[in-house]
């Protein structure tokens, strides 16, 4: 059924705005906030079990308040959503398909998938289950969604760096779009943040983000938190974001109380219906300075960054009991339709009606009337009375017979009978298809060769006389035009795409020069070099954790991968596949992929070192590119003399930034010969993990 809205003006007049009704997608990391989502408008919630969730530190669901919880939203005709978006280890894929199974039994709507091997695992297990592809999977063009498509996902949820004409191209695709509406921005683009990680074991992409990004970082060693942004609010844009094509508007916070989510709702709902809307409650209820749009609007910059002040914090309790009134009990939202039948002498019959679901109830056998017979209206009046439960009245067409009399209390109780069984069928579960039999027992992987040296260069001067005992050489594509074409280059894709035509562009220009080999980061990177007849080597931002991934990788058309540098070199060797692999085994890091540089929205580009300090005195250097910047580990990871306990690995890749070729030469050298560590240097995670 159509759904429209208006706009209503200043002088009373009404115009259309659009023509479809997008989805409100709550958080809930709590029952409460359960009900305050539901209760306040919103169409679909998301949530996590106590595992595999990327919000670990939430309180998340347990099997019996899931049940709940699906069992609430069913009734009230509102989806739910389950995160399952972690990277994970070889060790959890049994409990990853108990959880995929059990959650689907209990009648989840969808997953929210980061991993591909979780991917691959949970689509063979439930192939009906709808699959929606995780804002950290970092699709953030048009491509990576076409390929999130093709893999079989129904929905891409998008990084939120987009501005509003890149996710318009998105939209075009036949594939729902999801964008977040409301709620905390983090500095890094999802998917792609290792700080947390590094420096203490709790990593983003496992659940258990410790929030680095919000302690004081600055570019002139001043008291100053550049790292730390504005939450994102695109309610005042709501309608442009519609037009554009948005199927679903999520709202961050599973981590915030339940008068987040309903205030954030019930403000998201009112700004789609035309309503009015109080920023001013969103501001009090958790924001750090305000919002920011600059994302949406591409005006990035030092607007965009905030902090959490102390103003912030108290103003929210006086707030707070209006907000719990918005959902302090059930109000109807779903339209039940009635068809009752009373005739003298028999049982009454009550057929309910709601969303293509109908139940047909018998009731006490009226009576002649011997005063007042019971009419049309007296029947009406007490089918319309749904009060206590998720209904409200439609059409009611009674049939009745002449004379007859029917207690209050009889019309009551099949009204009472009618909504019960009705409900039960609303709750009923989607029977999936269920293959349990998808687990792999493969064999450890030994490649047939010691590992080769890869090196990562950011200048094409970088090349020139490198030793060769350097077998592969990682290049960015815009460097590709001062070199000579050759088997031993891959060249790199830009870790996020501003404009993807042009980068297809410059990849056929390398190809007719005699290229033929890609670095690819993402899946996008992997849709638009494989097309263009690249082959392509998949690189560390695709989190590449598990065998279960390594097959994916493969079947997506990667001739190696290189793996995720937050497993363990003990992980590492137990994989199993027949792909090709790689570990990073030398260089500063990149704990973070960043479209706002934090050295220019301090100091500017003129006063730019290149440096960020932490509240330690610990440097991090940071590099910039022409649509984003890269954070850097303030240490740099070493394993030249830990060589003999690296297994199960076909290549080592060494990180270099602005190192010349001749010490570039030395680094190698070094490496190989065993040499003491550098100064400041660290194992990384590779000895003691992540949690």
């Amino acid at each position: 059924m159509g759904w429209s809205v208006y706009k209503i003006f200043g002088n009373g007049e009404r115009v259309k705005i659009m023509i479809h009704k997008p989805e409100i997608l709550a958080p809930a990391g709590s029952l409460e906030s359960v009900y305050a989502a539901v209760r306040c408008g919103a169409d679909a919630v998301y949530l996590g079990g106590k595992e595999f969730s990327a919000r670990g530190n939430a309180t998340n669901f347990t099997e019996d308040e899931l049940k709940e919880a699906v069992s609430y939203c069913h009734l009230n005709g509102v989806s739910v959503h389950q995160a399952i978006n972690t990277i994970a280890f070889d060790k959890n894929f049994s409990d990853v398909l108990k959880v995929a199974v059990r959650s689907a039994e209990i009648g989840v709507d969808a997953f929210i998938i980061q991993d591909l091997g979780v991917f691959s695992l949970i689509k063979n297990a439930l192939p009906s289950m709808p699959l929606h592809a995780s804002t950290q999977m970092t699709i953030h063009s048009v491509d990576g969604a076409k390929k999130a498509m093709d893999m079989g996902f129904s929905r891409v949820v998008l990084s939120r760096e987009l501005s509003l004409s890149a996710i318009e191209e998105i939209c075009k695709l036949p594939v729902e779009v999801e964008v977040f509406i409301h709620g905390a921005l983090c500095m890094s683009v999802s998917g792609q943040c290792f700080m947390s990680a590094m420096i203490g074991g709790r990593s983003a992409n496992r659940g258990l983000c410790a929030q680095s990004c919000r302690l004081p970082f600055s570019a002139d060693k001043s008291d100053y938190y550049a790292l730390s942004l504005k939450d994102l609010s695109y309610i005042p844009e709501i309608h442009s974001l519609v037009n554009a094509g948005v199927k679903s508007f999520k709202i961050e916070g599973r981590m915030k109380r339940p008068e987040y989510v309903a205030s954030a709702v019930n403000a998201v709902k009112n700004a789609l219906s035309g309503e009015r809307y109080d920023m001013s409650v969103l501001k009090a209820v958790f924001s750090r300075g305000g919002f920011t749009d600059g994302y949406l609007k591409e005006t990035l910059g030092r607007n965009m960054f905030g902090i959490r002040e102390k103003e912030d914090v108290v103003s929210a309790k006086d707030y707070f009991p209006e907000i719990r009134e918005l959902y302090r009990r059930d109000t109807g939202r779903r339209k039940i339709s009635f068809s009752l039948k009373a005739r003298e002498n028999e049982e009454m019959k009550l057929t309910a009606y709601c969303d293509k679901k109908e139940v047909t109830v018998s009731g006490d056998v009226p009576k002649k009337a011997e005063n007042k017979p019971s009419d049309e209206k007296f029947f009406i009046e007490k089918l319309s009375k749904l009060g206590g439960t998720p209904f409200i009245p439609d059409e009611i067409n009674c049939d009745i017979g002449e004379n007859i009399f029917v207690p209050a209390s009889a019309v009551n109780d099949i009204r009472r009978k009618a909504v019960e069984e009705i409900s039960l069928l609303l709750t009923e579960n989607k029977k999936h298809i269920i293959n349990k039999d998808v687990l792999k027992n493969g064999e450890r992987y030994i490649p047939r060769n010691a590992p080769y040296i890869r090196v990562s260069v950011k200048k094409a001067k970088q090349i020139s006389g490198l030793s060769d005992k350097v077998k592969e050489i990682i290049l960015p594509l815009s460097e590709y035009e001062k070199v000579d074409a050759s088997d031993k280059i891959l060249l790199s894709l830009p870790r996020f795409i501003k404009d993807e035509n042009e980068v297809r562009e410059t990849l056929l220009k390398a190809k007719e020069k005699g290229f033929s080999h890609a670095y690819c980061n993402n899946i996008a990177h992997l849709e638009t070099a494989k097309n263009l007849g690249f082959i392509c080597h998949a690189g560390f931002g695709m989190n590449i954790a598990n065998s279960y991934s390594l097959d994916m990788i493969k079947d997506m058309g990667a001739m190696d991968a290189e793996l995720s540098f937050e497993m363990k070199l003990s992980q590492i060797s137990s994989l199993s596949g027949d792909i090709k692999r790689g570990i990073i085994a030398y260089g500063r890091l990149p704990l973070m992929l960043t479209r706002n540089c934090p050295i220019k929205s301090q100091v500017g580009c003129k006063n730019c070192k290149k440096i960020l300090t932490d509240r330690k005195g610990e440097n991090f250097p940071v590099y910039c590119y022409d649509d984003y910047a890269e954070i850097l580990n303030c240490n740099i990871l070493y394993l030249g003399d830990k060589k003999d306990e690296i297994k199960g690995v076909d290549f080592m890749t060494m990180l270099f930034y602005d190192e010349s070729s001749e010490e570039i030469n030395k680094a190698v050298d070094d490496f190989f010969s065993e040499k003491n560590p550098p100064r400041d240097f660290t194992r990384g995670l590779y000895m003691r993990g992540v949690l």
